[in-house]
């Protein structure tokens, strides 16, 4: 699987794209966490191929230092994730995804029809092309900070999912009944809470992952793509 490099207008940035084996199918932009494009994103990205979809997982932190790939295994790491996660425009970040959900519509192969998933700050990214993109759907696990931006649900005119940890540590149960209360009724907003489980409970490999959890939401967020790309 290829690392590419796409153009946007203030500069090129790169992104590993998966391929499906039949060289056809639809396309999904896969949203990084704050360790970078690491080998759990890339990873996520194949199995969506294995599924039959075109992965393109951006690098959205090339502004700051390009190419990055750590984990959450030290506390070195952390202190990296966190300086880059404080670092990160958000709205320069939407626009690099738009470029990027753009070209990969243009893949040769894929049907056009294109849809999203990020997990943590790619949670909250994810959330917002909800909002602010054409994307055909979309799912957002542990977005963190979708609390600061419910005003804009109104903006949700495609599928959204968001898989939310009960026991997240950066989002707070205050912050999660914000979201349901507000969300809740939304035709285009589908919420899934898992009990017992930490904020990043999908990372693989990771300090909270918790298969049960994992499997259980990776299953429903397969029958959105199913439903909405196919």
């Amino acid at each position: 699987m290829p690392d590419i490099t796409i153009n946007c207008p203030d500069g090129t940035f790169g992104a590993y794209l998966a391929r499906p084996k039949s060289g056809k199918g639809p396309g999904i932009l896969v949203i990084q966490e704050i360790f970078g494009v690491n080998k759990d994103m890339r990873d996520h990205c194949d199995r969506l191929a294995a599924d039959g979809y075109f992965a393109l997982c951006p690098d959205i932190f090339w502004r700051q230092e390009p190419g990055i790939q750590i984990t959450d295994q030290s506390e070195e790491e952390w202190a990296k994730a966190f300086e880059l996660y404080k670092g990160f425009d958000v709205a320069k970040g939407v626009a690099d995804l738009k470029v990027a959900l753009a070209h990969l519509r243009t893949v040769d192969g894929c049907t056009g029809k294109a849809g999203t998933v990020g997990f943590c700050l790619g949670g909250l990214l994810a959330y917002i092309m909800a909002t602010d993109s054409d994307a055909d759907c979309n799912v957002a696990y542990y977005g963190v900070g979708i609390d600061e931006r419910l005003d804009d649900a109104g903006r949700i005119t495609a599928p959204t999912l968001l898989h939310i940890a009960e026991e997240d540590g950066f989002v707070p149960k205050e912050a999660q009944a914000k979201i349901k209360a507000a969300l809740k009724g939304h035709s285009h907003v589908t919420i899934h809470s898992y009990p017992g489980v930490d904020h990043a409970f999908a990372r693989n490999k990771g300090v909270n992952y918790n298969k049960k959890a994992a499997d259980q939401a990776e299953a429903r967020t397969a029958a959105c793509f199913a439903a909405n790309l196919r």
